[in-house]
């Protein structure tokens, strides 16, 4: 067992990793929560690979618990969606004092936690993430949302759980392609803060190395982000160092209707902003030909696929990172070194 303790101005709260802790948690929330009411938000995905045996773990610790079942994928993070999920929670009359599940990756996450923040003005959660992008990223931090037509997570609260709980051994039912979803943001966090996790993971070649390290990934991709956003809950300064590749990333994924995954969006994202911050002189030459070639050692593609930029240019001014008719860009100055680069509006061009 491995635990990451996030200490906070508005909260503290820890994170534990233990491979099989699913199968025993109900006795995780012993520490946190005294109360017997238990809504779990889950997906028709998660639930059918793992709902029965949460649902054991809960009940043999004696708790009374809701599941409530939304349509896997970024569709779910709606409006409507989180009207529904308001409704069963009404319905199954879940007070303040009680407790909210998020049991998924992060769409799952994401809707859970504002559902809690906002559901008589605050509930506690905690986060049971099943996705490796999830489990390195989301959980975490506190960042909660739903997505509206003319852009991603525009409407959103911070709001942290009371509790991460992470198995690293259900990722074992996941398909590749949600791995793949998961180490675009592992490579983020080399990229902008560790060169020598960079250079480790460029030695991993196969699935099973992969998970032989898995446990570390997670550990060192959840450590950076702790001290992040330790230093800067709220986002305003260093912690947009976490935004690394979302600017273009979150724009591929509103114009392609997010068939394209966050991590794909991301990992486009990354390779594409470094070649142009590159050819400005900006970052040191060669980072990007690097990152290119840790998305092919992973098998994630690099090729931006046809767009109008028009379109990209128009979403990306809708990003929550254009503040006051400037954007706030995250650039690397090498491989393991980021920085927030302040572009005005008018200047956006030369990177888009």
């Amino acid at each position: 067992m491995k635990i990451i303790k996030v200490n906070l101005n508005s909260k503290k709260y820890d994170i534990v990793i233990q491979n099989g802790l699913i199968k025993n948690l109900g006795y995780q929330l012993n520490d946190i929560y005294i109360n017997k009411k238990i809504a779990v938000v889950t997906d028709k995905n998660v639930f059918a690979l793992h709902g029965s045996y949460v649902k054991e773990a809960l009940e043999k610790c004696h708790y009374d618990c809701k599941f409530i079942v939304v349509e896997p994928g970024e569709s779910s993070k709606s409006m409507e969606t989180l009207k529904s999920v308001y409704e069963q929670l009404i319905d199954f009359n879940l007070t303040r004092s009680d407790l909210v599940i998020a049991l998924g990756g992060g769409v799952v996450g994401d809707l859970s936690g504002f559902a809690a923040s906002t559901y008589l003005r605050g509930v506690d959660y905690v986060q049971v993430p099943t996705t490796l992008l999830a489990q390195i990223d989301s959980s975490i931090g506190g960042k909660t949302a739903v997505n509206l037509e003319q852009g991603k997570n525009l409407i959103g609260s911070f709001y942290h759980p009371r509790k991460v709980l992470i198995d690293s051994d259900i990722l074992e039912t996941l398909p590749d392609k949600f791995i793949k979803d998961g180490l675009g943001e592992v490579i983020k966090y080399a990229c902008i803060k560790d060169s020598a996790f960079f250079q480790m993971l460029s030695g991993i070649n196969t699935k099973e190395q992969l998970f032989d390290n898995l446990e570390h990934i997670i550990f060192t991709c959840l450590n950076i982000k702790r001290e992040l956003v330790e230093k800067d809950e709220y986002d305003k300064g260093e912690r947009m160092l976490l935004n690394f590749g979302h600017t273009l990333g979150h724009a591929i994924e509103k114009y392609f209707n997010y068939e394209y995954s966050h991590g794909e969006g991301v990992s486009l994202g990354m390779y594409y902003i470094t070649g142009k911050s590159e050819a400005l002189g900006i970052t040191e030459q060669g980072t990007a030909e690097k990152i290119k070639n840790m998305l092919i050692n992973f098998n994630i593609d690099y090729n931006l696929p046809d767009l109008n930029m028009n379109a990209i240019k128009d979403t990306v001014m809708l990003d929550k990172k254009n503040i006051s008719g400037n954007m706030k860009l995250i650039l690397l100055r090498k491989i393991g070194t980021a920085f927030i680069e302040s572009v005005p509006v008018k200047n956006i061009d030369k990177f888009f």
